[in-house]
């Protein structure tokens, strides 16, 4: 069986035009999965929009209320960076059910990937950054609540620190957050995940990956985690608009590799999203985040998961 991939055509929302956040990149992603042979149709799996008490394992009744609901009030919806619509509020459920079921089919495989997610600057009662509800947290919630795992690692890997999943499980002692990011890029006030690695900016693959095979060796050896959700953000990427770090293609397919591959060796089942990316070309911007797809799909043959 090859690599389960989650997809849903409504993980592309209409945006206002000229609007920063590149949406249409979540439609490109599939259509460069199909087109190049990196996936075929018969490996995708389609989410559907979870149940409201999914979200509401991690995020307040009354914040998940207000924003389905058109109400959030408009200070609040600044500082998320969206205008609402139902289109919107349909888009962003339903990639949190696509993280949950990326978590899911890992349990089943060994390793999935989403092709969406990584919204990690969501916090409990508010969003933040382009991200409203946090599907990290949550379906890290909802597979302890299936009784599928108790001890869990979050990779995140995306440029900027994951401050919305650093709070939500900063007293919670079964979901250890791990953020590896630059130090001098959003947010501008951190929060403590259980380990920080800042990094100045401009750093290049050679450095990153030593840093990164030294903390992840360390992690994995003394957490011992039952399972893993691995944020692959393209945004360390030299060209990313809102970056500053200086990794290359090369330098991202061997990041993924060296996290899959970690994980799969210990036999930990682990789940990809996608993380933050950023480039005016929005095709080139679509196939850096395949990178993670490729890197996983390599793996998953290899292991024969």
């Amino acid at each position: 069986m090859p690599l389960p991939i989650v997809y849903n055509p409504d993980y592309v929302a209409p945006l206002p035009p000229e609007h920063r956040f590149p949406m249409p990149k979540f439609g490109k992603i599939y259509e460069i999965l199909v087109r190049e042979g990196i996936a075929g149709l018969d490996q995708f799996h389609c989410p559907e929009r979870p149940p409201q008490a999914w979200i509401e394992l991690v995020h307040s009744p009354a914040y998940v209320e207000a924003y389905c609901t058109g109400t959030l009030d408009a200070r609040a919806m600044r500082r998320i960076g969206f205008p609402w619509s139902e289109a919107l509020v349909n888009r962003t459920c339903t990639a949190v059910g696509g993280t949950v079921l990326t978590a899911q089919l890992a349990m089943q495989h060994g390793l999935a990937c989403n092709t969406a997610g990584g919204t990690h600057h969501a916090f409990r009662d508010f969003g933040s950054g382009f991200c409203i509800f946090n599907d990290l947290a949550v379906a890290a919630r909802v597979l302890q609540q299936q009784g599928l795992v108790q001890r869990v690692l979050i990779v995140d890997l995306d440029v900027h620190q994951g401050d919305g999943t650093a709070a939500i499980f900063q007293d919670d002692a079964s979901v250890f957050t791990f953020s590896m990011h630059c130090d001098n890029n959003f947010p501008f006030h951190k929060q403590q995940s259980d380990l920080d690695v800042a990094l100045p900016a401009g750093l290049e693959d050679q450095a990153y990956l030593q840093s990164l095979a030294t903390h992840l060796t360390d992690l994995l050896s003394q957490i011992k985690p039952d399972f893993v959700f691995y944020d692959g953000g393209v945004d360390p990427h030299v060209e990313d608009l809102l970056g500053k770090l200086g990794l290359t293609d090369e330098g991202l397919y061997a990041r993924d590799h060296l996290v899959l591959h970690a994980c799969i060796e210990r036999g930990i089942p682990v789940a990809c999203v996608i993380g933050g990316g950023y480039q005016k070309d929005v095709d080139r911007l679509a196939r850096r985040h395949c990178i993670v797809h490729r890197a996983a799909s390599d793996l998953f043959q290899q292991y024969k998961l």
